[in-house]
């Protein structure tokens, strides 16, 4: 007996093995980024190796993700679901052995590849297994296990890397990942029940194989270009890039008016507010993951910190984007609307301005204490903008435009991330070599600064409130059944579901 009340009978043990997904897909996103001066100076890794490292991960994600959702509706979440978590520790256990930057930086494509089929899956498993009365339970439980991964993967990494051992140094943290893997695609099989979506269409492959050649034709230059003299093959890629964009958007529309499946829903970029939201994620997730990569890399080699005093000095931005995340949940976004995300964007400046200074008055002698306020006023920035920013772009689409719509923001996201990687890391190392640290973390900063007024210039052209959560629309649809049908509104109970931004 599987069915228990509408849902599965194990449908929480279901739920533990999506998160301990997320938590891979997390953990492995900001674990290396402490351990990158290690990998650095064992492998003897060029700046643009260690770039693509980091980056390589978060480009493979982006590049696979749309694609292996539309996979895993096609034929059967559970088996991709399988087949990620298998592929994602064999790829971690070869990440481990790497003997070389090429194999390293092969072993996170192919990680990132794998994360692209297992964490797309978790949604509409969690939707099958679950009543829609449990619903808002099963969701509720992502927020603290997610901002747990996120504090606890800068400070885990630094501490196997400091442990070190047996001789492992940073291998550690791709090792830290096999038993999370190996229980997920065991617990998977034995447990999880197979989930597909109804009349799902042929996967688009001409659509992958664009998004694919448009993505990597635009973050490799970024990456070699610093490396290679800037020559015109980077100019030229950078152009095909932009084409490859093109194409894609014409494929697109050209399978849609034939009535097949497309890889992206073309229709939601008419709508002004999602175009905007989407520039707010590149501009801010590519912001945050080169920001963060150059102050690891200031730290270790700047400051000369150990891995572990590395993650726990940064673990002031987890605390201050806790904080923010409340404050926007609770107060700033129900009061003020769309003016909460300039108040975050006021505060990203302020806090990358105050850290700027502190680092430019201290030099090479900044301590962690030094770091602390400025971190927090930043970290709170960013958790209040995070926090809702996925709702109120989702508040531009159409109902029927919500699934497509949410793809394309979190494979935007991902790629962000890969170009924050590139573009910024490109500009920290090449002022490191003509002026040292301090100037390159500085120039860093400023780009944060001008990341932070983008950002709030975009707001402007968000909706001005967000998009209600499911159990809201649920609540009011009925309400208003109930209300025609002459029974009192306190009998419509809602049933509580997932926010439109998960």
């Amino acid at each position: 007996m599987t069915e228990i009340g509408g849902g599965h009978s194990r449908r929480w043990a279901v739920l533990a093995l999506v998160l301990a997904a997320e938590c891979m897909d997390l953990l492995d996103g900001s674990i290396v980024n402490v351990a990158a001066p290690a990998i650095r100076t064992e492998l003897h890794a060029s700046t643009a190796a260690l770039q693509w490292i980091i980056g390589g991960y978060a480009l493979a994600f982006a590049i696979g993700l749309i694609a292996g959702a539309r996979l895993g509706d096609r034929y059967g979440r559970k088996r991709l679901f399988v087949i990620g978590s298998a592929g994602f520790a064999a790829a971690s256990l070869a990440a481990a052995l790497a003997v070389s930057p090429a194999m390293l930086i092969g072993c996170r494509l192919a990680q990132g590849a794998a994360a692209a089929l297992l964490i797309p899956q978790g949604l509409g498993i969690i939707r099958d297994v679950f009543p829609r009365a449990e619903l808002g339970r099963a969701f509720a439980v992502f927020g603290p296990v997610i901002g747990l991964s996120a504090v606890l993967g800068p400070i885990i990494g630094g501490a196997l890397v400091s442990l070190d051992a047996f001789g492992t140094g940073w291998r550690l943290i791709f090792v830290v990942n096999l038993p999370l893997a190996i229980a997920t695609a065991i617990g998977a099989v034995l447990i999880m029940p197979e989930s597909r979506a109804p009349r799902a269409p042929l996967p688009d492959a001409m659509g992958t194989v664009l998004c694919a050649a448009a993505m990597g034709l635009l973050v490799y230059p970024l990456i070699q270009g610093r490396e290679a003299g800037w020559p015109a093959w980077t100019y030229l890629m950078m152009t095909a890039s932009v084409l490859a964009a093109g194409l894609l958007a014409a494929w697109s529309r050209r399978r849609s008016l034939r009535g097949q499946g497309t890889l992206i829903e073309t229709s939601v970029f008419r709508h002004r507010g999602y175009s905007a939201g989407l520039g707010c994620v590149v501009v801010f997730f590519a912001g945050m993951a080169g920001t963060l990569l150059t102050l690891t890399v200031y730290l270790q080699f700047g400051e000369h910190f150990s891995a572990i005093h590395a993650g726990l000095t940064l673990a002031p931005f987890a605390a201050g984007s806790a904080v923010g995340a409340v404050l926007a949940a609770t107060v700033v976004v129900p009061r003020l609307g769309r003016g909460g995300l300039q108040i975050a964007a006021v505060l990203i400046a302020a806090g990358a301005w105050w850290l700027r200074d502190v680092i430019a008055a201290h030099g090479l002698a900044t301590s962690s204490a030094d770091l602390i306020p400025a971190q927090l006023v930043l970290g709170a920035g960013i958790g209040m903008l995070i926090s809702p920013l996925f709702d109120f772009i989702l508040a531009s689409v159409r109902d029927h435009e919500v699934g497509s719509a949410s793809g394309v923001l979190n494979a935007a996201q991902q790629l962000a991330g890969a170009i924050g990687v590139a573009a910024i890391g490109t500009v920290f190392f090449s002022t490191l070599s003509r002026h040292g640290f301090t100037a390159a973390i500085s120039q860093s900063l400023e780009i944060e600064l001008g990341v932070a007024a983008v950002l709030f210039m975009l707001a402007w052209a968000l909706p001005r409130r967000p998009r209600e959560s499911e159990a809201e629309e649920a609540e009011a649809a009925e309400a208003a059944e109930a209300a025609e049908g002459g029974l009192p509104v306190a009998a419509a109970t809602p049933e509580p579901v997932s926010s439109a931004r998960r």
